[in-house]
C-alpha cells in the first residue's frame, strides 16, 4: 500500500514537471533527483572503498550531465565532448584518485566506483533532457515503459513467479514477471503511440520500446547486484514502500539512453 501511496504522490508531481517547465528547469529537476541517487550510490561504493575520495562524486556527475546535456549531436564541438568524456574517466579519474592520496588497497574500487558511476548518472540525465527538448511527450513515453513495466514485473512476480532470474542476485525477481513487464511496456507503448504518434512505424516503435524494457529490468538487476554486494537491502530510506532514490530511478539510467539512442538510430519519423 505504502508503494502506490507513494506512487500517487510522485507522478502527478512529475507529469506536471514534464510539461510546465522549460528545459533548462526540467534538467535542474533531474539533476536534483539524481544528486540524491548519486549520494545513495556513493554511500554503496563505500562499502569497497570507506577512505577513497568520492565526497565529490555528485559534483563531477553533474558537470559531466551538463556536458554531456548541452553539446551538440553531430555539431563541431561534438566530438571534442566525447574525447573530453573519455579523458576525464581515463586520465582525469586516475590522476585525481592519486593526488587525493587514496590507499593503494582501494584504489581499483574507487576507480571503478568513479568510472562507472559518472557514466551511469551522466548518460540517463543528458538522455532525459534530450527527450524532453525533442518533445516532452518523449519523456512520458520513458515513464510508461519503465514505470509500468516495473509496476507490471512486481505484481506478478510477486503474484505468480515462479522461476527465479537471478537468484543469487536478486531472489524475489522473476521471468514470470520479467516478461508480464514487457509485454506491459509493449502496451503502454502501443496506447502512447495511438494517443500521441499514430504516424510513427510500428515496428520501428516495437523494437525501440522492447530494448527499452529489457535495458530497464537490467539496470534493476545492476542495482541490486551492487547492493548485494555491498550487504545493504534498500539504497535509502526516503521514498516509503520503494527505498531510495536510485532504487526509484535505477531503471531509467539504462533505459533512457537506450530511448533516446533508439530514436536517433530510427531517425525522422519522430
Amino acid at each position: 500500500m505504502q508503494r502506490l501511496l507513494t506512487a500517487a504522490v510522485l507522478v502527478p508531481l512529475a507529469l506536471l514537471a514534464v510539461f510546465q517547465l522549460p528545459s533548462w528547469a526540467w534538467l535542474a529537476i533531474v539533476l536534483a533527483v539524481l544528486v540524491g541517487a548519486a549520494i545513495e550510490f556513493v554511500r554503496v561504493a563505500r562499502s569497497w572503498a570507506p577512505d577513497a575520495p568520492l565526497a565529490g562524486f555528485p559534483v563531477l556527475m553533474v558537470v559531466a550531465s551538463v556536458a554531456l546535456a548541452y553539446h551538440e549531436k553531430g555539431g563541431p564541438h561534438g566530438p571534442a565532448v566525447v574525447w573530453a568524456f573519455a579523458a576525464l574517466v581515463t586520465l582525469g579519474f586516475g590522476s585525481f584518485a592519486l593526488l587525493a592520496r587514496t590507499p593503494p588497497a582501494q584504489s581499483l574500487p574507487a576507480l571503478g566506483a568513479l568510472a562507472f558511476g559518472v557514466p551511469y548518472f551522466a548518460l540517463p540525465a543528458a538522455a532525459i533532457y534530450r527527450l524532453h527538448v525533442r518533445d516532452p511527450w518523449l519523456v512520458i513515453l520513458l515513464f510508461a515503459i519503465v514505470w509500468l513495466g516495473d509496476t507490471a514485473a512486481y505484481y506478478v512476480g510477486s503474484r505468480f513467479g515462479r522461476h527465479k532470474m537471478a537468484p543469487v542476485v536478486s531472489p524475489k525477481k522473476s521471468w514470470e514477471g520479467a516478461i508480464a513487464g514487457l509485454a506491459v511496456s509493449l502496451l503502454a507503448t502501443v496506447a502512447w503511440a495511438l494517443l500521441r504518434r499514430p504516424e510513427v512505424g510500428w515496428g520501428e516503435l516495437l523494437v525501440i520500446a522492447a530494448a527499452t524494457a529489457v535495458a530497464a529490468q537490467l539496470a534493476d538487476l545492476v542495482e541490486s547486484l551492487l547492493k548485494r554486494g555491498a550487504g545493504i537491502k534498500d539504497s535509502g530510506n526516503l521514498l516509503p514502500g520503494h527505498g531510495g532514490l536510485l532504487d526509484r530511478v535505477d531503471a531509467l539510467l539504462f533505459g533512457a539512453p537506450v530511448l533516446l539512442a533508439g530514436i536517433w538510430y530510427f531517425g525522422g519519423g519522430w
